[in-house]
């Protein structure tokens, strides 16, 4: 008897430990630079993937890249072209904790629970996770989306209950804020011309959810803003420019605070494009109109871990 049950605690202790490993700290405790684990790939794309056709999602998908379950266009969020054509609809159900839009062009309604809110060209909304939401256009409309399911799925969890209720920032209200922002004593030795959008139920993070931020920024004509970093991935959207813009992307900066060999990204409206975190950029405008830039980060989530550590250069 006392030989069974030996056994059977050997068995069981063999079952509890099949999956552990070892490993020597110096050699494992950055995956990164052991190539490990992939880096943020630096990608763009452009509106040709939705300014015709039919009515779709189109995820920014970079998981083969990232070697993680798809799709993904970070670690932690997806970003995704909709199109929606006069009089059709949508239906976005992501397993996230948020999602925020913003209407390119054309217009129409969203449906999550009791809740309905208009959209048109040139609106902010952000929706909480845990229910559908549908859209539906009363003119042609182009969005970008932009959620958390990355983060929830590697993290292997559900949401529980949603932190805020659907909320609308209008076009109208933003750009206003945005140009007193830019026509402020000072405005133009500052590193960023730019507002966030931020919501009553996080007073700490002033994000426009709990996991993500989102920007709206000016670069005015013939300027450059100098280059800043932070540890949040930015998913850069470009609403309006002219020929011209710009941003320059790297990993180091000179003595002058410039960046060092840098990867160029061409601005052209509607397009998205892979700010990698913790990676220098500096945006530019050369052309003779002002150049207006949305970055989508999940800087909700490092802001409260306190691990954004966003720097300017000098």
């Amino acid at each position: 008897m006392l030989d069974t049950l030996a056994v059977g605690a050997r068995l069981a202790c063999e079952d509890v430990t099949r999956e552990a490993e070892y490993f020597e700290y110096t050699s494992s405790a950055n995956p990164i630079g052991a190539k490990l684990i992939t880096r943020v790939p630096y990608r763009s794309f452009l509106a040709s993937l939705y300014d015709s056709g039919a009515t779709r999602v189109v995820p920014l998908d970079l998981s083969a890249e990232l070697r993680c379950q798809g799709p993904a266009t970070g670690p932690g969020l997806l970003a995704s072209f909709v199109r929606i054509v006069r009089g059709e609809y949508v239906t976005l159900r992501p397993n996230a904790t948020s999602q925020v839009f913003y209407a390119f062009d054309g217009s129409g309604t969203v449906q999550q629970g009791e809740t309905m809110l208009p959209f048109a060209k040139g609106d902010f909304f952000a929706l909480p996770g845990g229910a559908e939401a549908v859209l539906t256009a009363d003119e042609t409309a182009r969005l970008y989306n932009v959620n958390d399911e990355p983060l929830l799925s590697y993290l292997g969890v559900t949401l529980g209950k949603p932190r805020f209720s659907p909320t609308l920032y209008p076009a109208e209200r933003a750009r206003n804020e945005l140009l007193k922002v830019a026509s402020a004593p000072g405005a133009a030795g500052r590193n960023r011309v730019s507002i966030l959008f931020g919501n009553t139920n996080f007073p700490q993070t002033r994000t426009v959810t709990h996991s993500m931020w989102a920007m709206f920024g000016l670069i005015k004509p013939h300027s450059m803003q100098k280059p800043h970093r932070h540890q949040s991935i930015a998913l850069d959207f470009i609403s309006e420019c002219k020929p011209g813009c710009y941003t320059l992307v790297g990993t180091e900066l000179d003595g002058k605070g410039n960046i060092v060999n840098p990867e160029r990204v061409d601005w052209s409206p509607g397009m998205a494009f892979v700010t990698p975190p913790g990676h220098w950029h500096a945006h530019c405008n050369e052309s003779g109109a002002n150049g207006y830039l949305i970055p989508f980060q999940d800087a909700g989530l490092h802001t409260y871990l306190r691990s954004l550590d966003i720097r300017f250069a000098r």
